[in-house]
């Protein structure tokens, strides 16, 4: 290996100040750094570069434009011992000395809160820009052909037309995590390490992005520890803070924030060491399948008590005003960046989301069928389940208390119904507007046309109800929630707008039942429709089918669900629309994670071109495809590798 490492002439590497990064820059099309030259006669340059064609082509070709064009074996030894494969010349790489990667974490200065809210607001733009561009370029051509005058060139076979160049895009920002404003080294490839080592001569665009998608996150892991550590020293270990709060309020207040940090600390110090193996990173999705398969279980512990940690906080502020004073005494300091107390207490769950989106953009970018594919993809799904299991934990505690809450106000006109259930849950409550007597043009003249009627919908069951004195509700009706069907109303003029027609196919009296209801505006009538009967084709897409073309948006506001029937929305999160209202809802389905509800239109901005919308689907089947026999294979030999890589 020496041997080959002296004929491939990479510089000895030093420890100077090391970078940090923000993929998205790429996305954005900023231009990749031009390497240094190796100097290198383009006869002594290994068959792999010389033949190198696509977009780093022209670069290889301009800094090898050199005198020694003609060089023998004898003047130039490289061609004796030249790798043949890329993967045989990443292997001559040198690895990056631990001090200059430490350098990097220790400089490390923008905390995961900053760093999460600018790269979701860089992944926005970067659509944005996306989007303009390839509608700019599909108008180009039209826009060209031919004169104003219809007049042809007399010249024209001299001198050709010079094609239109692409719209001007305006570079994105790039978010500089470390602590020195004046190092704007922000990206993989910016690393001095990097550049030296010759490897941006050898890889192309994608396989750069390959690279910037994993070294983010790593760096975003160690910013997001950096985070972690400060709640953990500076509040929770604060020493007139622990005197204020009861050991059980402590508890609750910051869980078991002690093992997800050292958790994060033990990721953190491997994805270190793999990252100072090599110059190029080999990969990252099997140390992130590892821990998320055997250690990520505290994210769950933690997360789950979400609910009342959120409650204990909020009674402290209100009850203990010397609590109150410390907390925003604490917030104060300059180490907190004018951040409160609150958003670090979200951190774990706020990371492991983001940890699953990480993961998912590094997918993207391996090949398709590879080994590496199948490791991101089994990383994919355990973090999958543990995001899952954190937002049943989550649920579990706030449904539990909610339903014996309703039981308690439920009075049964009918046959008693046992309300709680540890698999029953609430979808959605609220009044609507029963139509009594017939429809005739005497009755739509009278003031009793409608009657108030309260509905609980459960994920199984939906009781009818009236509402009495005392907070409480008289129910008179119910039914298995798979025996409900709804058919809208056409236009009826203004008394039967928003009205819609609800049948029980077998109700608390096993008979069939009949129930035309008005809502308060069209959003709230297509919202119950969309409830009783999920599996009913809507205005886009059929729910059984997400082939069609659907409308896409993306957030650019994140909102926070005020009802079970709505979606919680995060900056940047893409949605695909399966029905909207003209009054400014629409229910969509989220991408990353299948997840359906409904939100504000003004929370998002619509995805204009097919071209975006069809790169985006493609993306989410390739993240959600089922396991094959192939990738069971190649599991099973990436763990016999780790074994002998241990």
């Amino acid at each position: 290996m020496h041997s080959r490492r002296k004929a491939w002439s990479c510089p000895r590497l030093g420890t100077s100040g090391s970078k940090s990064f923000l993929s998205d820059s790429l996305e954005s099309g900023q231009s990749v750094k031009e390497p240094l030259p190796l100097n290198m006669p383009q006869s002594c340059l290994p068959p792999w570069r010389a033949a190198k064609t696509g977009p780093g082509a022209g670069r290889t070709s301009e800094s090898s434009s050199t005198p020694g064009n003609g060089a023998t074996p004898e003047e130039c030894p490289a061609l004796a011992d030249s790798p043949t494969t890329l993967t045989e010349a990443l292997q001559m790489i040198h690895p990056i000395p631990a001090d200059s990667w430490r350098n990097l974490i220790e400089q490390i200065g923008l905390l995961y809160q900053e760093y999460r809210d600018k790269s979701t607001l860089q992944e926005i733009e970067t659509r944005r820009q996306q989007d303009a561009e390839i509608q700019a370029n599909a108008r180009g051509p039209l826009a060209g052909e031919g004169s104003p005058d219809g007049d042809e060139d007399e010249d024209g076979d001299e001198d050709e037309e010079e094609p239109a160049s692409p719209p001007e895009r305006k570079a994105l920002p790039q978010i500089c995590l470390l602590s020195n404003p004046h190092s704007r080294f922000n990206l993989w490839q910016d690393l001095p390490e990097i550049r030296s080592s010759g490897v941006l001569e050898i890889l192309q665009a994608e396989e750069i992005k390959l690279q910037e998608a994993m070294f983010e996150l790593v760096t975003s892991e160690a910013s997001y520890y950096k985070s972690l550590s400060l709640l953990v020293t500076h509040f929770m270990e604060n020493e007139r803070l622990k005197k204020l709060l009861h050991p059980a309020e402590a508890h609750i207040l910051f869980s078991n924030v002690l093992d997800v940090m050292a958790v994060s600390e033990r990721f953190l110090l491997e994805l270190e060491r793999r990252m100072e193996e090599n110059v190029v990173i080999s990969d990252v999705c099997d140390i992130v399948y590892h821990y998320a398969a055997n250690h990520f279980s505290v994210y769950i512990t933690y997360v789950s008590n979400q609910t009342y940690q959120e409650r204990t906080y909020k009674q402290l502020l209100q009850e203990k005003a010397a609590f109150r004073e410390l907390i925003t005494q604490l917030e104060l300091d300059p180490k907190c960046k004018g951040l409160p107390l609150s958003s670090f207490l979200i951190l774990p769950f706020q990371r492991i989301t983001r940890l699953k989106l990480l993961v998912q953009n590094i997918l993207k970018r391996v090949e398709e069928r590879s080994e590496h594919e199948c490791t991101a993809l089994d990383a994919h799904k355990e973090l999958e389940m543990v995001v899952k299991a954190c937002n049943e934990g989550v649920r579990k505690m706030s449904r539990t208390e909610q339903m014996i809450s309703i039981q308690k106000k439920m009075e049964f006109k009918i046959k008693s119904v046992p309300i709680i259930s540890h698999s029953r849950w609430l979808l959605k409550q609220g009044e609507l507007q029963q139509m009594s007597g017939p429809k005739t043009s005497r009755t739509l003249r009278t003031k009793k046309l409608f009657r108030e009627i309260y509905l609980f919908l459960f994920n199984d069951l939906l009781v009818i109800c009236r509402q009495i004195p005392g907070d409480k509700y008289q129910v008179f009706d119910s039914a298995s929630r798979g025996l409900l069907r709804v058919e809208e109303l056409e236009d009826q003029g203004q008394t039967l707008a928003n009205v819609f027609i609800l049948r029980l196919l077998e109700n608390a009296d096993d008979r069939e039942a009949t129930y035309m209801l008005k809502a308060s505006s069209q959003s709230e009538m297509k919202r119950w429709m969309t409830s009783l009967a999920p599996n009913r084709r809507t205005k886009f897409v059929s729910f059984t089918s997400r082939l069609l073309d659907c409308p896409q948006v993306q957030c650019v506001h994140p909102y926070v669900a005020q009802q079970p029937d709505e979606l919680t929305l995060e900056l940047a999160d893409i949605l695909n629309i399966l029905d909207k209202t003209e009054d400014g809802w629409i229910f969509g389905e989220r991408l990353h994670d299948q997840e359906r509800g409904w939100f504000p239109s003004s929370m998002t901005e619509e995805i204009l071109n097919p071209k975006i919308r069809s790169q985006n689907l493609k993306e989410c089947f390739r993240v959600h495809k089922m396991d094959d026999p192939q990738r069971s294979q190649n599991k099973d030999r990436r763990k016999l590798g780790s074994r002998n890589r241990q």
